[in-house]
């Protein structure tokens, strides 16, 4: 007899659906085809045991299961389940009279149980795409799932639950959420307010500035000057998310497994943190199966790279094109994905190897040539695509030392949500742009018009800081920033001016 029931198999963020397709004969074997890989082939052992366990057969005949389409790579445990339905229902145990019309996930443990699996929303999105009408899946999985409108979703825990409610013995509730509720809930406050911090105001307005218009920035200065501290805080000025980021966040921690348990969504925009001793692969994503690195990983957040130099070279040029496309593709020899790579990077660093250069009381140690050495870490190109260049200075005692407490970052949010919306309505009618920092060059070239006192003025920035054409482009995006929190329709002369400060920390200005 044969019998098809249907599952998913994740690439990237995206899901395919896979028909289990099992066949009974004579015979006592089990064949296991359609590209599957270890944790799939050691499924029978486990399914097996759970029959067993919940006082079901594993069937006396020659079993064949087929996960079609075969061309696919099947991987991880998430077929146990739909394989042994489809056991019970080709071995005529149970019939399961709607059985097409749901798409069946879960790894099986020895008793029975239904252990929690990957990438569950992005299977359940394309379920619903494909007309299906129902999903059962892990219970501990179910939250994330029902999050998806359109399917009803069945939490199950475990087989024997799943067979009474497939033969319609005893039917489970369908778990229901009012997506609104929980994305509101889960939208808490940042734990990290720059009303905590004292002084620093120039770099505060940078920082809005960044938030602003979502552009890159690099912080830099001596150790204790509160970098780090300011890159923490970042996150708590940043726009709210819309449902849609969230739900587009919450795939992606989801097919890379880090949803905490119970997570139904992710409402609260990344703040990814590695070390410097991070791979290049960890960083981008990739692997003999690819999964989304740290840069995906902070997709609609934010990236903090601390101590920039001290990442190896390597791992910094890979970083390059994701910042510029907003996406970083893994290619292998039979297929290639894409993960989506849309963060703010917020990089921090010292300016040089002792930590003290240009600092105002205390004196640099370095070696001549060291300075330049240590900024020659990082590349042109890489440091042509960080918007803005700040320069983080010591706090004095009477700064520390005041009682009131600095403005806080929801006033500072306000003026970010401000002047995103007017991006947003700027960019309505081009697709995938949000944000001043993603204008190509045609945006570039209907909304940064300057009269001839700016563009006498950037033309004197460019040919004495000996900019290139990148930079150009990233100076005007920051002035029609600056206009934006302002209200200005158009960009004037001190909007490039205080743009063009930003970029004071190039190479040659630097070192100079």
């Amino acid at each position: 007899m044969l019998v098809k029931t249907y599952s998913s198999a994740v690439l990237g963020v995206t899901a395919t659906t896979i028909t289990v397709e099992t066949h009974t004969d004579q015979g006592v074997n089990f064949y296991l085809v359609g590209l599957p890989d270890s944790a799939v082939k050691e499924s029978q052992h486990r399914i097996v045991a759970a029959l067993r366990n919940n006082a079901l057969k594993w069937p006396g005949f020659r079993i064949t299961v087929n996960l079609a389409p075969a061309d696919i790579r099947k991987e991880g445990s998430a077929y146990d389940l739909p394989i042994a339905i489809g056991v019970l229902a080709a071995s005529q145990q149970r019939d399961f009279p709607d059985l097409q019309q749901y798409l069946i996930l879960g790894e099986l443990s020895l008793d029975g149980g239904l252990v929690p699996v990957k990438g569950v929303l992005a299977s359940v999105l394309q379920a619903r795409k494909e007309g299906f009408k129902s999903v059962i899946l892990p219970e501990e999985n179910a939250r994330e799932a029902a999050m998806v409108s359109g399917i009803k979703v069945f939490g199950a825990a475990n087989i024997l639950q799943t067979v009474e409610h497939l033969s319609g013995e005893k039917p489970m509730e369908a778990l229901r959420i009012n997506i609104e509720d929980e994305f509101r809930k889960k939208a808490i406050e940042p734990s990290f307010d720059f009303s905590e911090v004292k002084g620093q105001s120039n770099v505060k307005r940078a920082l809005e500035i960044a938030a602003a218009g979502a552009h890159n920035v690099l912080l830099i200065g001596p150790p204790g000057a509160g970098k780090t501290m300011l890159a923490k805080r970042m996150s708590g000025i940043l726009p709210p998310m819309s449902m849609q980021e969230a739900l587009e966040t919450t795939k992606i921690h989801s097919v890379a497994g880090r949803l905490e348990k119970g997570q139904s969504l992710v409402a609260e925009r990344p703040y990814r943190s590695p070390h410097h001793s991070i791979s290049d692969v960890a960083l981008v994503g990739g692997g003999g199966y690819p999964q989304p690195g740290e840069i995906s990983l902070a997709h609609n957040g934010i990236l903090f790279l601390d101590e920039l130099p001290e990442f190896k070279r390597t791992v910094l040029e890979v970083m390059r094109q994701p910042m510029e496309d907003r996406k970083v593709t893994i290619s292998r020899a039979r297929f290639s994905v894409d993960f989506p790579a849309s963060f703010m990077l917020v990089a921090s660093m010292n300016p040089c190897p002792c930590g003290y250069f240009n600092h105002p009381s205390k004196d640099c140690v370095c070696a001549p040539g060291a300075v330049q050495k240590y900024l020659n870490r990082i590349s042109g190109p890489l440091l042509d695509r960080i918007d803005l260049h700040v320069e983080v200075s010591p706090v004095s005692f009477d700064e520390i030392a005041k009682t009131e407490m600095a403005e806080s970052s929801e006033a500072i949010r306000e003026r970010v949500v401000k002047a995103r919306e007017l991006q947003n309505h700027r960019f309505e009618k081009s697709q995938g742009i949000y944000a001043n920092a993603q204008m190509h060059s045609r945006q570039l070239r209907e909304v940064c018009a300057l009269d001839k006192s700016s563009r006498d003025l950037l033309k004197l920035a460019i040919e004495r800081l000996n900019l290139s054409g990148r930079a150009y482009d990233r100076i005007l995006k920051v002035a029609r920033t600056i206009a934006d929190l302002e209200g200005s329709s158009s960009i004037k002369a001190d909007h490039v001016a205080e743009a063009v400060q930003y970029r004071s920390l190039d190479r040659e200005a630097w070192v100079s």
